[in-house]
């Protein structure tokens, strides 16, 4: 191309497009430029010129409230596409100036409250909107072993587990009731549940799926033990009456408010349940950016806000 051609013009500017969206979010050109803090005329000849530059017409006029021409609807359906990707450039941009990571790895123990989790990640899409998230949950050992081997920055991890070579900071406390469904033998025992009771009860237990250095088994009270590799199974094997087994509150409050578990008392025990320590690690060799952090921050904000 010669160097004083001159390029071909947009069909319409972002500005332009913007402009339209606002029409027709607000219904009308006087409510969009209350909005967008324009006169009304500037949002008229906006859209006249982006009428104008494509060569067909947007919107019909006369009509009270906004009411888009079939070729409006479908540049609507544009606009929208192309002004969600400028504002996708746009946080991908404020990310870089803040020199943070394109993505952060999790690793999350399942005894965490899932509904505190999801608040953090709330507030972690709101704040690095550009920034990419690897969540991992999964139990015992295997998440400080992600950490170990850089698959995530940030783990937060139960008691007992392998933390060698990690930076570990407490967390918070989740408390762990003994629980079985109303219709268990166990749940008709009155008082505290003595240690050949609970010895004589199918227990079901959480372990880990592979691993070499395996974490130690905790508060398996019966010799008799089935053992399942993640939260939801567990539940479900607690509801069919087939065992019990220790959870954690957060996960069955419901169940216990509905009645389809019962809390059980093992001697020994506090009356509240047993308290669980979480902790939070990173690896010191391969910290976490500016977004890992922040998510961090976050996370500790349950030592001051109970889990529920």
């Amino acid at each position: 191309m010669p160097p004083d051609a001159a390029l071909p013009q947009d069909p319409a500017t972002l500005d332009q497009l913007r402009v339209l969206l606002a029409v027709v979010e607000a219904g009308s050109l006087s409510a969009a430029a209350r909005r967008l803090r324009r006169a009304q005329s500037a949002v008229s000849y906006a859209i006249s010129a982006m009428e104008q530059q494509l060569g067909v017409p947007l919107m019909e006029r006369g009509a009270r409230r906004v009411r888009l021409t079939p070729a409006g609807v479908e540049v609507l359906a544009r606009a929208q596409a192309v002004c969600a990707r400028a504002d996708a450039l746009r946080e991908l941009a404020a990310t870089l100036r803040a020199q943070a990571e394109p993505a952060v790895g999790l690793a999350v123990d399942v005894m965490y409250s899932t509904r505190a989790l999801s608040c953090a990640l709330q507030g972690f899409a709101a704040r690095w909107p550009a920034v990419q998230l690897r969540l991992h949950t999964d139990a015992l050992g295997a998440v400080s072993a992600l950490v170990r081997r850089g698959d995530c920055v940030i783990g937060v991890v139960g008691p007992h587990v392998d933390v060698r070579d990690l930076q570990v900071e407490h967390l918070c406390a989740v408390r762990m009731l003994a629980v079985a469904a109303p219709h268990h033998p166990l749940a008709a025992v009155p008082g505290p549940l003595r240690p050949a009771e609970l010895a004589d009860a199918v227990q079901i237990v959480l372990s880990e799926r592979q691993s070499d250095e395996p974490t130690p088994d905790q508060a398996v009270l019966s010799s008799r033990t089935w053992r399942v590799h993640d939260l939801q199974t567990k539940r479900a094997l607690l509801l069919a009456g087939l065992g019990w087994g220790n959870m954690p509150e957060h996960a069955i409050d419901e169940d216990l408010a509905a009645g389809r578990l019962c809390p059980l008392r093992p001697a020994g025990w506090p009356p509240d349940g047993m308290p669980l320590h979480l902790a939070l690690v990173t690896h010191p060799d391969r910290p976490p950016g500016p977004a890992g952090r922040w998510l961090a921050d976050r996370l500790r904000e349950s030592l001051s806000h109970p889990q529920s």
